[in-house]
C-alpha cells in the first residue's frame, strides 16, 4: 500500500529513523515489519483523513520508511551507511489506482501498456472492510476451481479448509486469467478482532497466452519474481539487466499452513475494467513429482543467482580489458599505416626525375627523359639535331660521289 501520487515515494524533508517511524526494533523480521507498516499505513491512508493534511504526510513517510526497511538490499545499505547510501537509489513504490483521478489513470494505463513497471496496492476501502471482517467468503473446496469475474479495485474472498494430512503434505493456490486480466492473489490472516489482515499477495505476469498468479506453501522455501527490478535494471542498464534478472528472487514469507480454513481474495487489479479469472486449490500429494521438479528447480535459481553475481564480477574485468585491447589496436593500426605512408614517401623520393616547372614556377609534373637522354638530343651550334652523325652523312655521299665519277 502506498501514496495515490505516481512519483513514488519522495523523500521526507526531515527523515527519520525508519525503524522509528514504524515503531520496530532493528532485529524485527520482515513479518513484523509488513505487519507494522499496514497497521500504519491504514491507520493514515488519505482516503480516510481527506480533511487531516498532516495524515497524508505521516502516510508518505511511512510508505518511505517501508520501501527501505522492505527491500533486503536496501536495509542492509541503510543499516551500514545510512541514508546517504540510498542516496543514488530510485526509491520505487506502488500506487493505490482507486486514489487517482481518471487522467493520472490513463497516464499509469499508458505507461503500463509501453511497459512501463507500475506497481498497484489494494485499495484502503478493501483492506478496512477485510479488517473488520464485513466481507463475504465463499467457499473453495480443495481440488476444485471457481470462475469469476471481480471490478476494478474489489476483491472477491475465498474460504479454503485443510485438513491435517493436506497442511502436511502442501497447498496451493493458483488464479489464472484467460483475458489475460490484471490481478492480485491475496492471503489473509486471522485477527484476534475477527477480521482478516492482508499478509500475502501476489501479482498476476504473463505467461504464455495466460496472466497468472500462485501461492506455494509447500514447507520448503519458494520465491516469487519482482519483476519491476529487472525492468529499472534494463532501464539504467541494458546490458546489465541480464546478471540482475534474478535479483528480483523475493522469498514468499510464508511456507505452509496450518489445518483450518485460510483466507484468500483475488482483486481486480485492471485500470478500467473487470477482471475475469480461474482460482483453483490443490494439494500437493497428487502432485508429488511436480512438486519436487519445483524444489529441484528453486535450488538451482537460487544457486545461478549467486554464481550470476561472481560470474558479473569476472565478465566486467573481461569487457574492461577487451575495451583496453580494442582501443590499442586502433591506436596500433593508426601508427602502422602511418609509418608504411612515411616509408612509401621515402622510397618515392629516390629517382633522377626532375619536376617540370611550368612559367608559373609551379611544378607541372615530370619530363619523360633523364638527363642523359636530354643532352644526346640538344641541338648542335649549327641547329642540327647532331653534329656528329650530320658529318658522317656528308662524308658517306661524297664517298658515293667519287665512285660514280671513276665509273664514268
Amino acid at each position: 500500500m502506498a501514496s495515490g501520487k505516481m512519483e513514488g515515494p519522495s523523500a521526507p524533508a526531515v527523515r527519520r529513523d525508519p525503524y522509528e517511524v514504524l515503531c520496530v526494533s532493528r532485529d524485527s523480521s520482515d513479518q513484523e515489519i509488513k505487519s507494522a507498516y499496514r497497521k500504519l499505513a491504514l491507520k493514515y491512508h488519505p482516503d480516510k483523513n481527506a480533511s487531516n493534511p498532516e495524515a497524508s504526510e505521516l502516510f508518505k513517510e511511512v510508505a518511505y520508511s517501508y520501501s527501505i526497511l522492505s527491500d533486503p538490499e536496501k536495509r542492509r545499505q541503510y543499516d551500514t551507511a545510512g541514508f546517504e547510501a540510498l542516496e543514488s537509489d530510485g526509491m520505487d513504490m506502488e500506487i493505490d489506482l482507486s486514489n487517482l483521478g481518471t487522467v493520472n489513470t490513463m497516464f499509469a494505463a499508458l505507461f503500463s501498456k509501453l511497459g512501463v513497471p507500475i506497481k498497484t496496492t489494494v485499495s484502503a476501502t478493501v483492506l478496512e472492510e477485510a479488517l473488520n471482517g464485513t466481507v463475504t467468503v465463499r467457499p473453495l473446496p480443495i481440488g476444485t476451481s471457481v470462475n469469476g469475474k471481480v471490478d476494478k479495485q474489489c476483491a472477491q474472498f475465498f474460504g479454503v479448509t485443510i485438513n491435517d494430512e493436506q497442511a502436511q503434505a502442501g497447498i496451493v493456490i493458483r488464479v489464472t486469467s484467460a483475458a489475460q486480466s490484471k490481478f492480485k492473489l491475496l492471503y489473509f490472516e486471522q485477527e484476534a478482532n475477527g477480521g482478516y489482515g492482508l499478509a500475502l499477495q501476489e501479482d498476476s505476469e504473463k505467461t504464455g497466452k495466460v496472466t497468472s498468479a500462485g501461492m506455494y506453501f509447500l514447507h520448503f522455501q519458494v520465491y516469487r519474481m519482482d519483476s519491476t527490478m529487472n525492468a529499472l535494471a534494463m532501464a539504467k542498464d541494458p546490458e546489465a539487466a541480464f546478471f540482475k534478472r534474478l535479483e528480483g528472487l523475493q522469498p514468499c514469507e510464508v511456507s505452509e499452513l496450518k489445518p483450518g480454513t485460510h483466507i484468500f481474495a483475488v482483486y481486480g487489479d485492471n485500470f478500467f475494467k473487470p477482471a475475469t479469472y480461474t482460482i483453483e486449490s490443490m494439494c500437493s500429494k497428487s502432485y508429488e513429482d511436480t512438486t519436487q521438479k519445483l524444489k529441484e528447480i528453486e535450488a538451482q535459481i537460487l544457486s545461478k543467482r549467486n554464481d550470476l553475481r561472481l560470474f558479473e564480477t569476472e565478465y566486467r574485468k573481461a569487457l574492461a580489458r577487451f575495451q583496453e585491447v580494442t582501443n590499442r589496436y586502433s591506436q596500433e593500426k593508426q601508427s602502422v599505416d602511418e609509418l608504411l605512408k612515411q616509408r612509401d614517401s621515402i622510397h618515392s623520393s629516390f629517382t633522377t626525375v626532375r619536376t617540370v616547372v611550368n612559367a608559373s614556377g609551379s611544378a607541372s609534373g615530370r619530363s619523360k627523359y633523364s638527363n642523359e637522354e636530354i643532352r644526346s638530343e640538344s641541338p648542335a651550334d649549327d641547329g642540327s639535331v647532331d653534329g656528329k652523325d650530320k658529318s658522317h652523312k656528308k662524308k658517306w655521299f661524297n664517298l658515293n660521289l667519287n665512285r660514280s665519277d671513276k665509273k664514268a
